[in-house]
């Protein structure tokens, strides 16, 4: 393989630091075997939750915590929740997880509730490390690679949420999988317009089509949310070989094809502008176009994929709404990270795509 480093820790950015004092003396009172951690370092990656590398001086850690600013989102950014879903894929004995460690709702260690996993090595494939792969990565590495992601998507949907372990709930408890399809619309609609700053016509339009066009709802199962490369840890010898799927905060159980949809939304294609590029590198050659992802899931699943435009269109819609949410908090100053200066400019690209898409009758 290509010798690349793709996921390295940085120095943690202004404002974001946490007190490593209050930190060791909590993880201490809760588990005094637990090594002392000796350095904090930040993963740059990302939008939305913020995570860092605890050091040891024989293993490393990864915290996550919310965003600056982000208890005004509700329902967004649960801590708990994401450690509790760990826990129960754990017992459910779905093994590409990093185990949980410690989950704390003590805001007087950083400000907010947190949890501690242990750090899975390997390598974690980012958007903007997309040109360093450019010709050093052959397409068929990039199509075995691609095949991989769809075939472990299909995998977690084939996920028994109904079975028990002593002690622990079903999976099926995570969530309201009845009328899952109707709430998302809504509920998305709903924070869109709790953070508009901008008036973008296009918005309001994929709200209205989403609601006047909802489908009967599949069979529930395990959704992700989130699924695409950089939330993934892939072999270092064998990139195709995924070691742990990671980012499960948004977690629940409804309609597969939701989780698909979300996934395609953010499956970037060679033609696409260059801001639908920074959510994925899919876009280089080699990787399943979003249609042949689309068919491939239907053949390894047995679902069909008919309908797939709308959960396509859901998705963009969703992702606008998450750029949106942060966007506004940097216009109200409650974060410095300048990345997220021209973020508007997203959500009005990814919203003239849900609505060409359905003009056109197929993903766009």
């Amino acid at each position: 393989m290509i010798a690349i480093k793709i996921d390295s820790p940085a120095n943690i950015r202004q404002g974001e630091e946490i007190d490593l004092v209050k930190l060791n003396e909590f993880i201490q009172s809760v588990l005094p075997d637990f090594e002392p951690v000796v350095e904090i370092a930040q993963f740059p990656g990302g939008y939305s939750n913020l995570t860092y590398l605890l050091k040891t001086v024989n293993k490393g850690y990864v915290l996550r915590r919310p965003p600056f600013g982000a208890k005004e989102i509700k329902g967004g950014h649960d801590m708990g929740r994401e450690y509790k879903i760990l826990s129960a894929l754990q017992n459910s004995g779905y093994q590409k997880i990093p185990e949980p460690v410690i989950y704390t709702e003590d805001e007087s260690v950083m400000g907010c509730p947190f949890y501690i996993m242990e750090r899975v090595e390997g390598i974690i494939l980012r958007a903007k490390d997309a040109p360093k792969l450019m010709g050093n990565i052959s397409p068929e590495m990039m199509r075995r690679m691609s095949e991989a992601l769809c075939d472990n998507l299909v995998e977690l949907h084939a996920i028994n949420i109904e079975a028990t372990s002593p002690g622990q709930p079903a999976l099926i408890n995570i969530g309201k999988p009845e009328g899952y399809i109707q709430r998302q619309v809504e509920g998305w609609h709903n924070r869109y317009r709790v953070s508009q700053t901008d008036e973008i016509p296009a918005m309001d339009n994929l709200a209205d089509w989403l609601k006047t066009n909802l489908p009967a709802e599949g069979k529930p199962t395990l959704i992700h949310n989130d699924y695409k490369y950089d939330n993934l840890v892939l072999n270092a010898e064998n990139w195709s070989d995924i070691l742990a799927v990671l980012d499960w905060e948004m977690t629940t159980v409804g309609d597969p094809l939701m989780d698909l949809g979300t996934t395609l939304s953010y499956w970037a294609e060679a033609n696409d502008g260059m801001f639908e590029k920074g959510f994925n590198l899919s876009w280089l050659p080699g990787n399943l176009t979003r249609q042949e992802f689309a068919d491939r899931y239907a053949e390894k699943s047995g679902r069909s994929v008919s309908n797939i435009l709308y959960f396509y269109v859901f998705g963009l819609f969703k992702n606008s709404v998450v750029i949106q949410q942060i966007y506004s908090r940097y216009r109200k100053g409650l974060t410095k990270d300048e990345r997220f200066a021209d973020l508007i400019y997203g959500v009005k690209a990814l919203s003239k795509k849900g609505v060409n898409s359905i003009e056109k009758g197929r993903m766009l």
